[in-house]
């Protein structure tokens, strides 16, 4: 099992201002939203807000509209888009799991639920952090999440 660096996630009142700070200020590159699948919120569940993305060639910058009531919708206790959170990529996350089992360390299991390309998991760190990882998977897997 390997973890790597993906992104960090932002949330924001105003997902326009921030992601105009980081690419015209900051000089970051502009990722089109295009280039990541989503999956459709319905019935309230999945995230339906703003998201822009940005990049300096090596991380990502995933820039995303707050929601409070995200875990709530989704029958989750961790909300990734009510402070924010890093994320790592992983090739084998049932193996992950199996270490946060062996510790005991709780997460929230979205699967599929946000992004059409990616199995998300997301756990605090011992400061209560949200920390995100995930697996890319087929888009046919997506409809056992």
């Amino acid at each position: 099992m390997r973890l790597e660096f993906h992104h960090i996630n932002f949330v924001s009142e105003d997902v326009d201002r921030m992601h105009d700070f980081y690419t015209n200020v900051l000089g970051l590159d502009d990722i089109p939203a295009d280039q990541f699948p989503r999956t459709e919120a319905k019935g309230g569940q999945g995230f339906d807000g703003k998201i822009r993305f940005a990049t300096e060639g090596a991380m990502q910058m995933h820039l995303a509209e707050r929601d409070l009531r995200v875990a709530f919708h989704n029958g989750q206790v961790i909300n990734p888009v009510d402070r924010g959170h890093i994320a790592f990529r992983t090739d084998d996350l049932a193996a992950f799991l199996a270490i946060l089992d062996a510790r005991g360390i709780p997460y929230s299991d979205y699967g599929a639920a946000f992004a059409a390309e990616w199995h998300q998991v997301f756990f605090h760190d011992p400061e209560g952090n949200v920390i995100e990882v995930h697996q890319q998977v087929e888009p046919a897997q997506n409809a056992a999440d």
